[in-house]
């Protein structure tokens, strides 16, 4: 649904009333899909039925635990 470059850099990390989380493999994915997030809904909105999905969260990479 969003083509194969962000594909082979993002994955979907869970959706719950109606909100979308996405994990990027780096922040400069991060920001990008940020970027597309207007064009993305459109998109979904096309596919799934208007309002299916009425959020995206992009999420950067995850950063290292400081937890001992």
């Amino acid at each position: 649904m969003v083509g194969p470059d962000i594909a082979a850099h993002c994955e979907p990390e869970g959706f719950e009333d109606g909100v979308l989380s996405v994990r990027a493999e780096s922040t400069t994915w991060a920001t990008q899909v940020r970027l597309l997030v207007p064009a993305i809904l459109r998109s979904l909105d096309e596919r799934l039925g208007e309002g299916t999905v009425t959020k995206i969260v992009v999420k950067g990479p995850g950063g290292p635990s400081w937890r001992h």
